[in-house]
């Protein structure tokens, strides 16, 4: 079976789903299932993304596109350095 890669808003979507479930009466194991998700999943989500609110979740999102971006950077420099480093081996 394929496992969905699911979106932070997705995963946050799911979780607040529980939560109003339980709060309706239904046993948490049900809700979970209800909204499709294991139990591992859920907790593992509830750990890293609960509490979470929209603000933070946009702000999350920012940092790890920034990251990315840095991450690429620091890659096309390090390349720049290996091949200037080979070209002034080459000139001695």
């Amino acid at each position: 079976m394929a496992t969905k890669r699911h979106k932070p808003e997705e995963i946050v979507t799911k979780l607040r789903q529980v939560e109003v479930l339980v709060g309706q009466g239904m046993a948490r194991v049900d809700a979970i299932r209800e909204v499709r998700i294991t139990e591992q999943t859920y907790y593992r989500w509830r750990k890293q993304y609960g509490g979470m609110g929209t603000d933070q979740l946009r702000e999350l999102k920012r940092l790890q596109k920034e990251n990315e971006r840095l991450r690429k950077a620091v890659s096309d420099l390090t390349l720049d350095k290996l091949i200037l480093a080979e070209a002034a081996k080459g000139n001695f």
